[in-house]
């Protein structure tokens, strides 16, 4: 009988309960965020996110929607635990990361609510592995407040685009600089390296570039060393939205489309590097 369709035990109550025909599909989207060990998941009706965060400046977020999954209920308006993002990765990977063709890792994912572990049962060929991983109080997250209304700048971009300048400038550069602004430049990627500075330019019209919306010129700076996690989004992404608000905070949402052809999205908020000064911009 397939994991998806196989009842809970009697007499278990769980508050999340969600399968899977492939764990790939969750497990690639993890790896996407997972730059620290542990992370906060929350579940609702509409889907499961997982957010990830380091030093209070940089935070990860992998959206997977309900409709990914082949069974998803929610007992409650949401459920809340966090748990080690490695251990879980190693768990939904214990076949292997690359199965046979014409096979897959089924996943069926059980939480019974708080102080509870999280029960995994995998199954391939015939085979079914059940692992429990402890979960712990959830940490208070921050808030970067990025709303739509808040944001001065957005772009969206292939990611062929962004990969393309993520290969060409000098990562010896401390920060990456970002200028957007309805004149050109438009929109440009700026390095101080070692062999000196560098510049990417995007012109509006780009064949790359797939929305515009600029409404004043912004110049900022990020630590080069908070956005490399989010190269591992960059990696499975199909586009990329690139928006700012005021005050500099930065959004990178990546559109990640799975083997079935289904959409699932991550995002990744950076503050703007503080060390530097309007006059050295």
């Amino acid at each position: 009988m397939p994991l998806s369709t196989q009842p809970p035990a009697s007499g278990e109550q769980y508050v999340l309960v969600a399968s899977l025909d492939n764990a790939r599909h969750l497990s690639s989207i993890l790896r996407a965020v997972h730059f620290q060990d542990h992370a906060t998941c929350f579940a609702t009706v509409n889907g499961l996110r997982v957010t990830v965060e380091d030093a209070k400046c940089i935070q990860a977020n992998a959206f997977i929607q309900a409709e990914i999954f082949q069974e998803f209920a929610v007992q409650e308006e949401s459920v809340t635990f966090r748990i080690n993002l490695s251990v879980l990765l190693d768990c939904l990977t214990i076949f292997g990361t690359s199965s046979l063709p014409g096979t897959s890792t089924a996943l069926r994912m059980c939480y019974r609510g708080y102080g509870y572990p999280l029960m995994l049962f995998l199954e391939e060929g015939g085979v079914v592995t059940v692992c429990k991983i402890n979960t712990q109080e959830p940490d208070e997250l921050l808030d970067f407040d990025f709303c739509s209304t808040k944001v001065v700048n957005k772009i969206i971009l292939q990611s062929e685009g962004l990969r393309e300048a993520f290969a060409e400038l000098d990562m010896t550069s401390e920060v990456l600089q970002i200028t957007m602004s309805p004149d050109k430049p438009y929109f440009r990627l700026s390095t101080f390296g070692n062999a000196g500075s560098a510049h990417l330019d995007y012109p509006r019209d780009s064949d790359l570039m797939e929305a515009f919306h600029c409404n004043q010129t912004q110049t900022n700076r990020y630590k080069i060393s908070l956005l490399k996690p989010s190269t591992k989004a960059l990696a499975l992404s199909c586009k990329v939205s690139i928006r700012t608000d005021a005050q500099g905070f930065l959004s990178l949402q990546y559109m990640i489309r799975n083997e079935d052809g289904q959409i699932c999205f991550v995002e990744y908020y950076c503050c703007p590097d503080e060390d530097i000064t309007e006059a050295e911009l």
